[in-house]
């Protein structure tokens, strides 16, 4: 594990440099929407990956700026780890989030919305039985967490993964 744990250490400095010295290319050379030139540029992040960890591994990552500040936050493990382990604790966090009405509570708790009140006032939601249940449900799964008497907030640490997930299932 000591030996995961530094060669992801030796693959989060790679990224931040690599993202360093792309930012500075990008200011030098493009417009923000400039797609990448070659395959070397649009699999960056993979390429480092693999020097990092050849056999194979599965690594996330993202920043992003939320009302209660920025928030940071990367994950990895090998692939033999993940393959070998037991997915059955993922039903119930993958679960909650198999609801329209779910994914909309957390859209909107995301994007600044995170009364009961405002929340219930919002039709496509349901009742206010039925928002509770559903917003019982994410809390159970650890998508969303109290932020004091009738407030709620998707906590910094599930940000990212939940985007993450949600990015996995656009259409590209």
């Amino acid at each position: 594990m000591a030996d995961i744990e530094h060669r992801l250490a030796a693959l989060e400095d790679a990224v931040r440099q690599l993202l360093d010295e792309r930012a500075a290319t990008d200011r030098e050379q493009s417009p923000p929407d400039h797609a990448p030139a070659s395959d070397s540029e649009r699999f960056w992040a993979v390429d480092e990956l693999g020097r990092q960890v050849p056999e194979g591994a599965v690594l996330f990552a993202g920043h992003l700026r939320t009302d209660r500040g920025p928030v940071k936050w990367q994950w990895g493990r090998t692939s033999d780890d993940l393959l070998a382990a037991d997915w059955d604790a993922s039903a119930t966090p993958l679960s909650a989030l198999g609801h329209p009405v779910r994914l909309r509570l957390l859209h909107l708790v995301l994007g600044g919305t995170n009364t009961t009140a405002d929340l219930a006032a919002d039709e496509e939601l349901g009742t206010t039985g039925q928002l509770h249940h559903h917003l019982r449900a994410l809390t159970a799964a650890g998508w969303l967490s109290s932020a004091g008497r009738g407030r709620y907030e998707v906590p910094p640490h599930r940000v990212v993964p939940l985007l993450t997930i949600i990015s996995a299932t656009l259409p590209s």
